[in-house]
């Protein structure tokens, strides 16, 4: 195991560690946990009020704090109190049982490592880019609240993704900040005899050395690799250097880093995960290393070994149209893969690009890396209900003439870490009427506790929230125009801007032409009169970065912008520049609605509007993604029919104009219609029920128990028993398999025979086995559902064997119902108990 070192010499800063009570600031500001426990922020903000309000970065503060100024506050009574009191909240934290150790301690799951390309944790860590990276630190702090037994490997970028500022023309500029280790909240990974953990992965001709660090989440530690070292040349100290950044060659350097290497990092670490949790095809090569470590642990070959590895592998799958896969030529797998197939795996090139294409034959085919995750991986699913349907349609040709239905992706429907999103004013109201424990699965009476909150409570709660909001765009704004060169006047201006009384809508994402940016700006005059209305006016704030490659999305920021800047307009909207976690934060604790307006279903879940629910926001959202299966007309408002209509313009203009619609007719009144308090009750009515019932349900606590009790038990159960014994039984399971591909098409029907009565029908088949056993397949019988239900499937009972037939015999079942014998078809499937069909045996035959 590596060297746990003292949090002291951690600081790099000799002047420092004699000060006594250090080493608890120390191992505080190392801990990501002070990301989301509103307790810590007095601590930092008493050592540097400007620093911290800026940056949120603890152990940057520490770093840059005098030494003075130190003393000064570690003999303050009162800070030493709440240092105390602090600290002892994390002993007692991590002393005591989760949520996992009260429910599955006895279990087979001691270890999930998480592979993902980005974790947004806190800004202190900018290693993220967005939604993908939301997820993956939501659920490392959700696993650290939970107690459940994960680590993070992921890669630390040198610049990360780009730094966001409009200039005077409203163009997008991108820039790209250092990331300077000596300030980021991560240590070093240090081996038993002090050394630096450093990894060697081949690259074509070259060794690449890639240090190890680790950022703590709680009870969970992430681990990151980082190409800067000074053993590599410049050219490839620069592979970690940017998230998403450069051309497919880079792409694919940095996944063999993540997925190759970030196996690698277990292993030297004596970690042995049962379960590998891919969060995207990015870490898809990882499952490559787990087959290869095994296979030099056990003498078996790579097919047997990835039979028995894919067993612990899930994929989750974040894309929902085909084309937002990494995908690589041939002659790149070849280049920087082709002597790891031969002499790593010990199979040939044409096999190894077989995992990751449709159709192995076709040698012009991409290399896919969702395919080799699927492949790799005992289960799969998609972030939402709609995204399972949608990804089961995207993956339907990896297991041809199998009913869409049946393809074998399902869902885990994302969550938000909600203590990283709940304001203060939010956090005490939430501990005060359902407790602090609130989000570990221990409390049941969160939507009752809510319920009970009086109008004038959560209205004040609200009020709050977006007063602290408007004060932080206009410090924002005036900060943005004065980078860009604004004159005084302008910088001054914006200080004064907006309304803490007026209904503030918010919208912040990614600028992609999918997403419909500026589906508001469909009619400008219609919007500008909304937003202006003397009686009832609106403020809308707007946020996102549109990809330094993406000239379309950059367009859309033009636009806006060239709107706002109209003089009337310029009261009513801001456009807050370098949209990222911190500004996230203030924008989803005090917005009155969320906008969300993709085009269904292209957004795979989307989590942002999950972040105002905590905060008392209300969303507006297109029935798409998480939205379609958690709306309500008591908890918001819905966009759309919940129907797919591509990218078609004139459904662009009618969404655009229903929008309106419902802003004018139903948003903006429920907002000003106020009793004799000056409360809206409607607005608190639908606020309160959107808080007890949605909150819940979309944290990302719940996701991960799911993930947990849905996946990770069971891929842990399966691991352990297909790699005992040095994988006897998994050769087993291999060998079972490969009967099947060999026999499969001596597999024939034959007669048919159907007897039809007021009752149903009675089906009797024949069927001809040749070499596999009667106890290796089923005989079904399949009719498609009827207005939307499940299919109907029947297990056909064996029944006579065929007189003078070899391996031939009669399969029957009666069927009670109305519909026409002519809609039910017999087939054959595999069966085996242990074995995934049809994820991992995906033959099928069908009755003519």
């Amino acid at each position: 195991m590596h060297k746990k070192i003292h949090p002291k010499y951690r600081l790099g800063r000799p002047l420092l560690m004699d000060i006594d009570g250090i080493e608890h600031l120390v191992d505080l500001a190392l801990d990501m946990h002070s990301a989301w426990n509103h307790k810590g922020d007095k601590l930092w903000q008493a050592l540097d009020p400007d620093l911290w309000e800026l940056t949120r970065n603890p152990w940057g503060i520490l770093q840059t704090a005098s030494r003075d100024k130190i003393i000064e506050v570690l003999t303050d009574p009162v800070f030493k109190k709440m240092l105390k009191d602090i600290i002892q909240d994390k002993q007692q934290r991590m002393e005591s049982s989760g949520w996992f150790q009260n429910n599955h301690a006895n279990s087979d799951l001691s270890c999930i490592a998480y592979f993902s390309m980005e974790f947004m944790l806190s800004e202190a860590l900018p290693i993220y880019s967005g939604g993908l990276g939301n997820v993956a630190g939501d659920q490392l702090k959700a696993a650290s609240d939970l107690g459940v037994p994960v680590v993070g490997i992921g890669l630390l970028y040198q610049r990360g993704y780009f730094r966001q500022m409009i200039d005077k023309d409203g163009r997008q500029l991108a820039f790209y900040s250092y990331n300077d280790p000596g300030q980021l909240p991560i240590s070093p990974v240090r081996q038993e005899n002090g050394e630096w953990l450093r990894i060697k992965i081949t690259l074509p001709g070259y060794y690449v050395w890639l240090k190890v660090w680790q950022a703590q989440v709680g009870r969970v530690t992430l681990y990151l690799l980082d190409s800067n070292d000074a053993a590599n040349l410049p050219v490839h100290q620069g592979i970690t250097s940017e998230l998403y950044g450069g051309g497919p060659e880079l792409r694919l350097q940095q996944e063999m880093i993540l997925g190759i290497a970030g196996w690698l990092v277990l292993k030297a670490l004596k970690l042995k995960p049962e379960v590998c949790h891919l969060n995207e095809g990015h870490a898809a090569l990882a499952v490559l290393e787990r087959a290869r470590s095994f296979m030099r642990e056990t003498g078996v070959s790579f097919e047997e070994a990835l039979t028995i590895t894919r067993a612990g592998n899930l994929f989750t799958t974040h894309t929902a149209v085909a084309a937002g896969f990494d995908l690589f030529t041939p002659a790149l797998i070849e280049q920087y893969l082709g002597d790891y197939a031969k002499n790593g795996l010990h199979i040939s090139l044409d096999e190894l690009l077989a995992l990751g294409r449709n159709n192995p034959e076709d040698s012009s085919e991409l290399f896919n890396m969702a395919y080799l995750a699927i492949r790799g991986s005992g289960a799969v699913n998609g972030v939402s209900q709609l995204h399972g349907r949608v990804s089961r349609h995207i993956f339907q040709p990896l297991f041809p003439r199998w009913p869409k239905y049946e393809i074998p992706v399902g869902h885990v429907t994302n969550g938000v870490h909600m203590p990283s999103w709940d304001s203060p004013v939010a956090d005490e109201i939430w501990t005060c009427s359902c407790g602090k424990d609130r989000w570990m699965g221990m409390t049941k009476n969160l939507a009752e506790n809510i319920h009970c909150l009086s109008d004038s409570t959560l209205w004040e709660f609200r009020t709050k929230n977006r007063h602290a909001l408007i004060e932080f765009a206009r410090k924002r704004l005036s900060r943005d125009l004065a980078a860009s060169g604004a004159p005084l006047h302008k910088t001054d201006e914006a200080k004064t801007l907006f309304d803490p009384n007026i209904l503030t809508l918010g919208f912040a994402r990614r600028f992609a032409t999918y997403k419909r940016p500026n589906l508001l700006l469909q009619n400008p005059e219609r919007l500008f009169k909304l937003l202006t209305n003397p009686e009832r006016p609106v403020q809308l704030l707007l946020a996102g970065k549109a990809h330094p490659l993406d000239y379309p999305g950059q367009a859309l920021i033009q636009q806006w912008i060239r709107f706002i800047r109209q003089p009337e307009v310029r009261k009513h909207v801001m456009f807050l520049s370098d949209y990222d976690m911190s500004l996230t934060e203030r924008l989803v604790q005090g917005v009155d609605v969320w906008l969300n307006t993709p085009r269904r279903p292209w957004e795979a879940c989307g989590t942002s509007g999950m972040k105002v629910l905590v905060n008392g926001g209300i969303n507006i959202s297109e029935l798409d993604g998480w939205w379609a299966e958690a709306y309500t007309p008591d908890v918001g408002w819905a966009l759309g029919d919940g129907q797919e209509h591509d990218d078609d313009p004139a459904w662009d203009v009618s969404e655009a104009n229903a929008l309106y619609d419902l802003l004018e007719q139903e948003v903006i009144p429920t907002f000003y219609n106020r009793d004799s308090r000056g409360i809206p009750p409607q607005w608190v009515a639908k606020m309160r029920e959107s808080m007890a019932t949605l909150t819940p349900v979309y944290s990302a606590e719940r996701a991960v128990r799911q993930y947990t009790e849905q996946y990770y038990l069971p891929a842990a159960r399966a691991w352990n028993q297909r790699s005992t014994k040095q994988g006897a039984t998994g050769k087993a399971y291999h060998q079972w398999i490969k009967n099947l591909d060999t026999n499969w098409e001596h597999l024939w029907f034959g007669d048919i025979k159907i007897d039809s009565t007021e009752e149903g029908h009675h089906f009797e088949v024949q069927v001809y086995t040749d070499d596999i056993d009667t106890d290796a397949i089923k005989i079904q019988l399949y009719a498609e559902g009827l207005n939307g239900a499940l299919p109907e499937i029947y297990d056909m009972q064996q029944a006579d064997k065929l007189i003078g037939a070899v391996h031939g015999y009669e399969y029957s079942v009666f069927v009670k119902t109305q519909r026409p014998a002519s809609h039910y078809t017999p087939r054959i499937v595999p069966f085996h108990a242990h074995i995934n069909v049809p994820l991992e045996a995906n033959h099928i035959l069908w009755h003519k």
